[in-house]
């Protein structure tokens, strides 16, 4: 996508949603780390779920290691993978304490040396904690960056540089947000609502898809063909 229309792109989502926020639930920066790491492979909405009496208890590292591994497990049972996650959330936990006196890094290096965070989760941290101009590609950013042409890649690192070479300026800290939400509520994985989009015309996707309950145009017949 040209410079100019990346820019208009952003502008447009922009004003539809202006102030973009992540939809997990957290009230400070570890468990913000805690809840991304519970939600790969998982909704935002099951990680809330599970999260939502956790976190009145248990709002730092030294309190999620006494809660131990096999009372997190049952905590978060009913997210997906919640074995791995639970051992990678009590060891995370332990490497901050160990590490950085308790506290999550502002170092998406640091960030990444914990068990169980990856690049995805470390720019999610940098972008929402310590305000980075990062951009996290999970599943919704890579299929919009991809399906619009705004900027496609074949994995999640070609499309993370491409987002960092288009996206303009003034919309770097909140370009992660506005994509996740595009391709959540919109630019949906199986069928987008191009009828409501609005950035329905710089979108490369062809056929756009039509209105519920419209009709695509017959098919013209070919010459000599005729109707059963």
């Amino acid at each position: 996508m040209k410079p100019a229309e990346a820019a208009e792109f952003y502008r447009r989502l922009a004003a539809r949603t202006p102030n973009p926020e992540t939809e997990l639930d957290y009230v400070n920066d570890y468990t913000l780390l805690v809840a991304v790491v519970l939600s790969a492979q998982a909704t935002d909405a099951s990680v809330n779920l599970a999260t939502r009496d956790l976190f009145t208890r248990i709002t730092t590292p030294e309190q999620m290691v006494a809660l131990g591994e096999d009372r997190l497990r049952e905590a978060i049972k009913t997210i997906g993978l919640f074995n791995t996650k639970a051992k990678n959330v009590i060891a995370l936990s332990k490497a901050l304490i160990e590490r950085h006196g308790g506290r999550v890094p502002a170092d998406r290096d640091a960030l990444q040396a914990l068990p169980g965070v990856g690049r995805k989760t470390a720019n999610v941290v940098m972008n929402c904690a310590f305000g980075a101009e990062t951009f996290a590609v999970d599943t919704h950013v890579f299929r919009v960056s991809n399906r619009t042409g705004l900027a496609p890649g074949k994995n999640v690192d070609e499309v993370e540089r491409a987002l960092d070479r288009v996206t303009p300026p003034p919309y770097c800290r909140d370009a992660h947000h506005l994509l996740i939400l595009h391709g959540r509520y919109v630019c949906k994985a199986r069928v987008p609502e191009c009828w409501r989009c609005v950035v329905a015309d710089l979108c490369r996707y062809r056929p756009k898809t039509p209105p519920p309950g419209s009709q695509p145009p017959a098919r013209a017949l070919r010459p000599g063909r005729k109707r059963t």
